[in-house]
């Protein structure tokens, strides 16, 4: 008789039994059930309806006497199967003699014992560190004595700069709170006037006389002898020699119209050959970036004047396993100082800052930014050139009473190139 039926059963596809889930096919990662009615099941859905990817996840959950187990459709616990094909479910209706077929998924059931959950909370937490956290993880559980050391100096450095940023953000917090705003403010300000004298020479502003502001003995008192020898050149320069270098173009301009002038008495005539020299060596020395040795200076150089340009005039550096000496932007603009201090005892206090400006290959701002810092009165004035032409140069004078003195915006410091 069943045989029969079996023979005249047709197909009639039902779709899902319940809405939205399909019925639910079972298979045991451990082996077959022996008792099937002792199975008591749960099946979980996800409650988010609105993400299309989340509201067809399912857990389902079966519990015996003596184990449970646990089956899903998402994650690495899934099935590959449920995707690259489908499942049916058919129930044989005698009455009507049709195969009822509706759609189904298998879930594959695996053992969940107690320790399962401390794991699972274990890989979360994995999950979450950084790549670093891991390798500490790792050199902590497996490294060796020297690996760990450095590992436990690191932590303890890690903790000691949280420890200084707290208290550097505390103490702010308290200075704040002391003394206000406002005061904070006008402090920045005084620093921003008091910033120039980073390069900035010592300046007598109540000086009755404009060679005492910036003094002569100041600058070259200690090398005035050893500057001797090496200005002999130029106290004793011809008109020949002059020539030859303003075609070999060996000296600047600055110094071939100091030549040009020197005195005719011999006293004065040796201390302006002097000034000349040490002015010359000072713009040469500038010109350059980084000093590896001190014969780098040239061979003419005393040793004391030589040991001041590395003294007073260069950073003491270390890169590649020596030290070197540089001179920075902020150094070059104390050598400018210098320069310009040189350039007016040489030429009574009057000079052509657009001629030094050039000789400096600096920008005429910059070059005015630092004139006027050292008090000097600038201003401008029609100067004749070859073939007729003409165009205006900046002059710096240094008068009594002095200016007061101007600075920039620190900002605008910053973002300057030399």
């Amino acid at each position: 008789m069943a045989a029969e039926v079996l023979s005249s059963a047709k197909w009639l596809y039902c779709g899902e039994p319940d809405e939205s889930q399909r019925a639910v096919l079972v298979q045991f990662s451990n082996g077959k059930l022996r008792d099937p009615g002792n199975m008591r099941f749960t099946l979980y859905k996800n409650n988010d309806s609105t993400n299309p990817r989340k509201r067809t996840q399912r857990i389902l959950a079966a519990e015996t006497d003596r184990l449970c187990y646990v089956g899903n459709n998402f994650g690495t616990g899934a099935l590959k199967c449920n995707t690259l094909c489908r499942h049916f479910v058919g129930i044989l209706n005698k009455t009507s003699g049709q195969m009822e077929v509706y759609d189904a998924e298998l879930f594959n059931m695996q053992p969940l014992f107690a320790d399962e959950s401390i794991e699972s909370e274990l890989t979360l937490e994995s999950e979450s560190k950084t790549f670093r956290e891991k390798m500490d993880s790792c050199i902590e559980a497996f490294g060796t004595t020297k690996q760990k050391r450095a590992l436990n100096s690191r932590r303890m450095n890690t903790v000691g700069s949280e420890s200084l940023n707290r208290a550097v953000a505390k103490a702010a917090e308290n200075i704040i709170d002391t003394k206000g705003v406002t005061a904070l403010v006008n402090d920045a300000k005084r620093d921003d006037m008091q910033d120039d004298s980073l390069y900035l020479p010592p300046c007598h502003a109540d000086a009755a006389k404009p060679e005492d502001v910036y003094k002569f003995e100041d600058r070259i008192l200690a090398e005035y002898e050893a500057l001797q020898s090496p200005s002999e050149a130029f106290r004793n320069v011809t008109s020949e020699e002059i020539l030859k270098m303003i075609e070999e173009n060996s000296h600047c301009s600055f110094v071939i119209e100091a030549l040009k002038s020197l005195p005719s008495n011999e006293e004065s005539r040796d201390r302006q050959a002097r000034c000349i020299w040490f002015l010359d060596t000072l713009i040469k020395f500038r010109a350059q970036k980084v000093i590896k040795r001190k014969s780098a200076l040239g061979p003419g150089i005393p040793h004391i004047i030589s040991t001041k340009l590395l003294k007073h005039f260069t950073c003491l550096t270390y890169n590649n396993g020596s030290l070197r000496n540089l001179i920075s932007d902020s150094m070059k603009a104390k050598i400018t100082a210098y320069v310009i201090i040189l350039a007016l005892h040489i030429n009574d206090f009057q000079i052509d800052l657009t001629m030094l400006q050039r000789d400096l290959k600096l920008s005429e701002k910059r070059m005015i930014e630092i004139a006027k810092a050292m008090r000097l009165k600038v201003s401008k004035r029609s100067v004749s050139l070859a073939a007729g032409r003409e165009e205006y140069h900046r002059l710096g004078a240094l008068c009594i009473p002095l200016p007061p003195a101007q600075t920039v915006d620190r900002q605008a410091k910053r973002r300057r190139i030399t």
